[in-house]
C-alpha cells in the first residue's frame, strides 16, 4: 500500500508538471511525463521516507518512553530523599550512641 500510495502521488504529481509544458512542447508531453516520473521515482528513492502510519507508531513510542523516563525521574528524586533523610538520622542516632554514659 506504501508504494502504491507512493506511486500514486508520482503519477498525479507527473501529469501536472506535463499539463504545464508550454504549448509548443504539447507534442512530446507523453515522453516528458515519463521523465517526470522517473526522475520523481528516483529522487524519492535516494530518501530516506517513512509512511505516516510508520512515523506515528515511532511518535507514541516516544511519547510512552518519555512518560516512563519522567516517572522513573521521580521515584529516583523520592529514594535520594529518602537516602540523604537516612543518612542525617545516622550521624544523630550514632552520636547518641558514642557519647559517655554519666552516672
Amino acid at each position: 500500500m506504501k508504494n502504491a500510495m507512493r506511486n500514486e502521488s508520482i503519477d498525479r504529481l507527473a501529469r501536472k508538471l506535463a499539463a504545464s509544458l508550454p504549448e509548443n512542447l504539447r507534442a512530446v508531453r507523453d515522453e516528458m511525463e515519463e521523465n517526470f516520473r522517473s526522475v520523481l521515482r528516483n529522487g524519492l528513492a535516494r530518501l530516506d521516507l517513512v509512511t505516516r502510519e510508520e512515523f506515528e507508531v515511532q511518535e507514541a513510542i516516544l511519547a510512552r518512553a518519555r512518560e516512563q523516563q519522567a516517572r522513573l525521574e521521580e521515584r529516583i528524586a523520592a529514594l535520594e530523599a529518602r537516602l540523604a533523610a537516612a543518612a542525617v538520622a545516622k550521624p544523630a542516632e550514632d552520636g547518641a550512641e558514642a557519647s559517655p554514659k554519666r552516672d
